[in-house]
This record gives C-alpha cells, sequence and structure tokens, in this order.
C-alpha cells in the first residue's frame, strides 16, 4: 500500500481569471473583485471535503510592480473575506514570482507542475485524486503534468483556449466546474 488513500483530494485553483476578475497584475485588496458565484462554489467544495490551494503565476514581481510581501497580503485578506463572509478559506496560496524572460527557468511557474507538487508534498495531497481549475493553458497543462484532472474555465480566455483544450474537462465559470468536480465524485 502506497498510503495514497490517507491523503486527501484537493482542487487547485488559478487565482486571476478563476476566482476574481483577471484585471493584470493584481495586488491590491481595493482592485479584488470576486467573480460571480465564486465564493460559493469555494465554499461548496470545501464542505465536500476537497483541499483548496490556490496556484498562481505572479509575473508581476519579477517585472518589479509589486513585491511577494504584497502577494501574500492580498491572499491573506482575500482568506479574511472568504473566513468572515462565507465562513470558509483557501488552505493554502503558492505563488510563483518568477518571468521567463527575467529570471532562469524554474520549476514553479505553470505550466510547470512544481507549485502543484509543492503543495502535495507539505499538505499530503493526493494528486490522482485532485483537480486543477483554470482560465489559460498553463493551468490545465500543469494540472495535467502534476496528475490531476484539468478544469478550463470559459471566461474570455477560456474561450479563446476551448478549441485547443482536447482531453481537458471545460465548465462555463468557477460554480459550474464546482459542480461537476461534485458530481464526478459522488
Amino acid at each position: 500500500m502506497d498510503g495514497s488513500s490517507d491523503r486527501s483530494a484537493a482542487v487547485f485553483l488559478d487565482r486571476d481569471g478563476t476566482m476574481s476578475l483577471d484585471l493584470g497584475y493584481l495586488y491590491l485588496w481595493d482592485d479584488w473583485q470576486w467573480l460571480p458565484g465564486a465564493p460559493e462554489a469555494l465554499t461548496r467544495l470545501k464542505e465536500a471535503g476537497y483541499k483548496l490551494v490556490v496556484v498562481t503565476n505572479q509575473s508581476g514581481v519579477a517585472r518589479g510592480y509589486f513585491d511577494e510581501a504584497a502577494v501574500k497580503r492580498l491572499h491573506q485578506k482575500v482568506n479574511m473575506d472568504l473566513r468572515t463572509r462565507f465562513k470558509t478559506t483557501i488552505d493554502a496560496f503558492y505563488f510563483c514570482p518568477h518571468h521567463p524572460n527575467f529570471n532562469e527557468p524554474c520549476a514553479c511557474r505553470k505550466p510547470a507542475p512544481g507549485m502543484l507538487q509543492r503543495a502535495a508534498a507539505e499538505l499530503g495531497l493526493d494528486l490522482a485524486r485532485s483537480f486543477m481549475i483554470g482560465d489559460k493553458p498553463n493551468d490545465l497543462l500543469a494540472g495535467r503534468a502534476a496528475g490531476c484532472i484539468s478544469i478550463l474555465l470559459r471566461n474570455d480566455d477560456g474561450r479563446r483556449t476551448e478549441p485547443m483544450a482536447v482531453n481537458f474537462l471545460i465548465a462555463d465559470d468557477l460554480a459550474a466546474a464546482a459542480a461537476l468536480i461534485l458530481k464526478i465524485s459522488e
């Protein structure tokens, strides 16, 4: 026995364009805008027993637009809002501060699976029973490389990506993705 039955299933989530409106280089709480139904979808997934883990590329750090502390502050505010208004929380936030043109190649920037693998090791997650939800090809590819089922969201980026999303699940938004996950896990 490999011990995987003792490990939790997770839902990995891209941040911008999946949970929040993608405004580009978002790091201030005052600019954060939940996508419709996103907090409620997170609550349903958490109540179903999934660990919730955000994995987000944040090249604004490498570009000098903001620092890692600003990203961490935003994530704390996101969790505070979820806790106080929706009675749920994200279990962990992971972000890649690198940019492929400014830094040496790294194992954490999606489409690499490094953030998902690190979370699995640190949180005791079973990647084979886990899901990755995102709105861009790199999200889907990171999920696949980590061994998760990947779900593309059909927002503006997702609609452009959809023709390339062969062998991936597709949902209109985070609420629909949550419903799909809950149906699959029945």
